[in-house]
Formats: C-alpha cells, structure tokens, sequence
C-alpha cells in the first residue's frame, strides 16, 4: 500500500496541495497534521502511520518535510519504501 504524509508548521497554513501532490503519487492513504517543529516527536498522526507500514509499503511525503532523513532510515529498518514528491 502506499502511504502519504503531510505536514504544515502552523493552524494558518493549508494542507490541500500537499495532499493533492500526494494523492496525484498514487497515496491511497493519507494522513496529516498541522504541527511546529523540527523533530518527529509529538507528531500523533505520523506515529499512526509509522504504526500502519508493514513489509513492501511505500511511504511518501512532500519533499522539504522535516525529518525526512529519519523518516526514511525508519522505513529502511521495517522493509519499507520512503518516498518525496514535489508539492508546488
């Protein structure tokens, strides 16, 4: 299955053209959140997500998403794909 994550840093800030690039990725789930930070701690929604890969998954986020270095060393340790489109 492929899996999308989007985040924005604040409430202001619309989540519709990252979710649009992601779904035009082929993410047929996509779960996302409105969250500061420069870490992946306190982020519910992609814990949820993290939680949902299993082997042969695909997770894909928009490029420029913060912490997506661990987010794909994650993926590598649970035999899952990462992935960034562009969103414009």
């Amino acid at each position: 299955m492929i899996y999308g994550y989007a985040r924005v840093s604040t409430i202001d800030q619309d989540l519709s053209i990252q979710h649009a690039a992601l779904t035009a990725a082929g993410c047929t789930v996509v779960r996302s959140e409105k969250v500061t930070g420069t870490s992946t701690e306190g982020r519910q929604e992609l814990a949820t997500l993290l939680q949902f890969l299993r082997e042969g998954d695909t997770l894909v986020v928009t490029r420029g998403s913060t912490g997506l270095p661990v987010l794909c060393a994650t993926c590598r340790t649970s035999s899952t794909t990462c992935g960034s489109v562009a969103s414009p």
